[in-house]
């Protein structure tokens, strides 16, 4: 019988087929009889690692690196053991003393870039990644750590060029896929990120993150019943509360606002506090008119994913504490479209006896200055000089029992003469006697669902038939590029427009706007002017159900899909409704 069928290489045989008791049995027959045998003592330490036994594992790793203390191996080991019960620095220590004693040993330094990575030292994890590269070129892991590095540190044309190195070496290498179909989403190529991805979910489809990520890029590219799919098969996977409200957002997302709060409740039978699923319950319940339960929850917001806190150092957060002849600041969040229609409270705040400033953006900041109740506005955070402060869209959680309605006394935007200038002119010289009629098509790109909440300017061709209409564009941004195509061939005085004062000024002049979903409707509407919001079927909560007007705007009118993405009904609804409208010799006369 050949000299190498000893008892430690037939335990290293089990070992390495999987066959752990053997294999045990083995290394603790060889211990038993010879108690100082490193390498017994090395491999029984790695299969109880293995095993998840960690305490027991580290116990003889060191008895084997009090024998052999120039073992490198064992000292690499012994720092996954290290990093397995949480110390990372001495787990970095490990592997240092491991590369220090062999200075080719690769896994050595993959292994201690993994340990600096949780110590947060990215730029020395990268080092060690790099060096593990330059000792071995073909090392996977290695150079899919290294783009995982590069990615967490927002690198992320760096960490796919890294990835694709990796996959011109492994092409079925799933780690690789998985990383680059997530650099390729953070980079805006969603159609290949969801390609990457679905080929990581065929090669390990039992990989929970890949069918996660998977399910969020399908999201953004508005394939809402495949992500469903894909949440829901991560959940036979693992049964996680997020992945429960992911399920619920795809159906929100599609306009299955009826089927979504189940899986909110499922979400919180498994974490109460779980801060997504009680925001977007929140959301269910503004959406249903249930204001009291609503915004309640919605202070929840801050901990949720979406949102970043709002800080205002050196000043109280105000959480309903009597405020008569007390000094708030009013503390704008989102976008302009919330701040325009949660500024009116600033009414409500006055009545109970506070001072109100208003922190907000500069482009609205001369027309918050003339809401009633705001009595100065401010674009930078003061540092002092108010008892509390608070966000804007609280107020209504808090002034709740003193004013549980939704307060619409209209107008409370109002636009300066000296603002309000050379608009009638340059107005009156285009549309003569004709209706005048303002339109917005799209909003900000960067909107989460601006894919469906806006359309594009052709799609409003139909209304051109319409007789004695004079339109004029209100739009903004790069969707101004689509005017020179339109059938509605509307006036472009947008060049005039510097900020929402301007607009506001515009908009005075009309008869009436059409807009989508887009902060001109609460501008609009906040104007006390005729408005008209064309929704898409997954409408934001703020339009709540099943009606076609609202109670934050009296003067709108709502217009909604029932189809997402299906603008051709409600376009040709809107055209209905233009055709009887008031003709324009019975406008009032304007000043």
């Amino acid at each position: 019988m050949p000299d190498t069928v000893t008892p430690l290489n037939i335990a290293l045989d089990h070992h390495r087929a999987g066959r752990l008791d053997h294999a045990e049995a083995g290394y603790r027959g060889i211990i038993e009889a010879h108690p100082g045998h490193v390498e017994a003592l090395h491999y029984l330490g790695v299969l109880l690692h293995q095993r998840g036994q960690h305490d027991s594992a580290a116990g003889l790793l060191d008895r084997a690196l009090e024998l052999s203390p120039d073992f490198a191996a064992c000292w690499s080991n012994r720092g996954l053991v290290a990093a397995a019960l949480g110390d990372a620095p001495f787990a970095v220590d490990c592997h240092e003393r491991a590369l220090a004693l062999d200075p080719s040993f690769a896994n050595a330094a993959n292994n201690l870039g993994v340990a600096l990575q949780r110590l947060g030292r990215e730029g020395d994890a990268l080092d060690a990644y790099r060096r593990a590269l330059g000792l071995q070129p073909n090392f996977i892991d290695a150079r899919t750590n290294l783009g995982a590095t590069l990615a967490k540190l927002g690198r992320h044309e760096e960490a796919l060029a890294v990835y694709r190195e990796a996959l011109a070496r492994d092409l079925a290498n799933p780690s690789a896929h998985f990383g680059a179909g997530n650099a390729l989403r953070e980079l805006g190529h969603f159609d290949d990120a969801i390609q990457s991805l679905q080929r990581a979910v065929e090669l390990a489809p039992g990989h929970f993150e890949s069918r996660v990520n998977l399910g969020t890029t399908l999201g953004r590219r508005g394939r809402f019943v495949e992500a469903e799919a894909q949440y829901r098969h991560a959940l036979t996977l693992r049964d996680d509360p997020q992945i429960h409200v992911c399920v619920g957002a795809a159906l929100g997302a599609r306009g299955r606002f009826h089927d979504e709060e189940a899986h909110y409740r499922h979400a919180l039978t498994l974490d109460a506090d779980h801060a997504d699923a009680q925001h977007n319950l929140a959301l269910l319940h503004l959406r249903r008119g249930e204001f009291a339960e609503g915004w309640a929850l919605y202070e929840k917001r801050w901990q949720a994913s979406k949102y970043a806190p709002i800080e205002v150092p050196g000043i109280v957060e105000w959480k309903g504490e009597p405020i008569a002849g007390r000094k708030l600041l009013l503390v704008g969040e989102q976008g302009h479209g919330d701040q325009l229609q949660f500024v009116r409270y600033a009414a409500v705040l006055e009545r109970m006896g506070a001072t109100v400033d208003a922190l907000v953006p500069r482009n609205i900041a001369e027309l918050v200055s003339g809401v009633r109740g705001v009595d100065r506005v401010v674009t930078d955070k003061p540092p002092h000089g108010y008892d509390f402060w608070t966000p804007m869209m609280s107020v209504p959680y808090r002034v709740a029992s003193f004013e549980p309605r939704v307060p619409a006394e209209i107008p409370y935007l109002h636009v300066s003469a000296a603002r309000i200038g050379e608009w009638p002119r340059r107005v009156a010289e285009r549309a003569g006697t004709r209706r005048r009629v303002g339109i917005v098509w799209a909003g900000s790109p960067s909107f989460a669902n601006d894919r469906f909440r806006s359309m594009p300017l052709a799609a409003l061709d139909a209304l051109a038939g319409v007789p004695e209409i004079a339109w004029f564009s209100l739009q903004k941004g790069a969707a101004r590029a689509q005017l020179g195509g339109s059938a509605l061939k509307p006036f472009d005085l947008t060049d005039h427009v510097e900020d929402f004062a301007d607009t506001a000024a515009l908009v005075e002049q009309l008869d009436l706007v059409i807009t989508v979903d887009t902060s001109v409707a609460h501008l609009a509407g906040a104007l006390g002017k005729p408005v008209w919001v064309l929704l898409p079927a997954n409408y934001d909560w703020r339009w709540m159900l099943d009606r076609d007007d609202s109670p934050w705007y009296p003067t709108m009118r709502l217009f909604r899909q029932t189809t997402l993405g299906d603008w051709a009904p409600v376009v040709e609804s809107v055209r209905a409704a233009l055709i009887p409208s008031v003709p324009a010799s019975a406008r009032p006369n304007r000043a």
